[in-house]
């Protein structure tokens, strides 16, 4: 499938979104364009404004959809990926979880398709990191073929780690994600002893689940996004990385070794 061409659907729609969601139905089980687009929107997606207007036009000044198009062919070949649908939107104007800090990008992936939320192409290795951790995603859910209500804490923040250290091998240290540097590894190792280790059987339906891993509330913010990538690059420090089996590695092996570290660090 690759880029599907939704710079055409905005031309026509933009002032729409909802309306040019229709587009999306058959993408989505049972669900209507509002409620898709709804959904969108707590990821990133733009609402009409005069600034998102700005940002499609410079998309399409940049030739983003055919750059983000060799960019999905490239990982797929280099990943042996599955052939997905890939949508691109402009992104919403305020930062937020889903935001990759200071990029004005976004992005929320499903096993059978992603949507990236752009502002522009400038650095397109930027644009780079953020199809690579959503990629990742795809390819993890994919190969683990789970129900989504069957995901739990462990399973998430595992899912995000692995994403995340992905950027790092193939885009470089300076294109991760901010919540990778957030916390010192003492904070990080008091964190999992308070809010963590008693939770990683949480179903993704449980609203625990998502509190601890964006950290909303009182909570360290984006805490289950920061653990997870610790915990990924504690095992990648004893082991070989290898990018097919950080799709299918099972989450109990990276928490396994966290386990030992912690026993070994006391």
């Amino acid at each position: 499938m690759g880029i599907i061409r939704t710079d055409q659907w905005l031309m026509n729609e933009f002032e729409r979104p909802v309306k040019m969601c229709e587009k999306l139905e058959p993408f989505f089980k049972k669900q209507t364009s509002k409620e898709i687009y709804n959904q969108l929107v707590n990821f990133g997606m733009y609402r009409p404004s005069r600034s998102a207007r700005i940002m499609y036009d410079r998309m399409k000044e940049q030739n983003a959809w055919d750059q983000v198009e060799q960019l999905f062919h490239q990982y797929k070949e280099k990943w042996n990926g599955p052939d997905i649908p890939v949508f691109l939107f402009p992104v919403a104007q305020a930062g937020g979880f889903f935001f990759r800090e200071g990029k004005s990008k976004a992005g929320v992936s499903f096993p059978d398709k992603m949507f990236l939320f752009l502002s522009h192409c400038e650095d397109l290795k930027e644009v780079e990191a953020l199809l690579v951790h959503e990629y990742h995603h795809v390819c993890r859910l994919t190969l683990l073929n789970k129900r989504m209500e069957d995901y739990t804490l462990l399973d998430s923040i595992i899912i995000e780690g692995l994403a995340e250290y992905a950027v790092l091998k193939n885009c470089g240290s300076e294109y991760l994600a901010s919540w990778c540097r957030m916390y010192s590894e003492k904070e990080l190792i008091m964190f999992w002893d308070k809010y963590i280790k008693n939770q990683l059987a949480k179903k993704k339906n449980e609203r625990v689940h998502d509190e601890l891993l964006y950290g909303e509330g009182r909570l360290p913010k984006l805490l289950g996004y920061a653990m997870g990538y610790s915990i990924v690059k504690h095992y990648y420090q004893s082991h070989h990385y290898s990018t097919k089996l950080s799709f299918s590695n099972p989450a109990k092996k990276y928490l396994d070794n966290y386990n030992n570290y912690l026993e070994k660090s006391q």
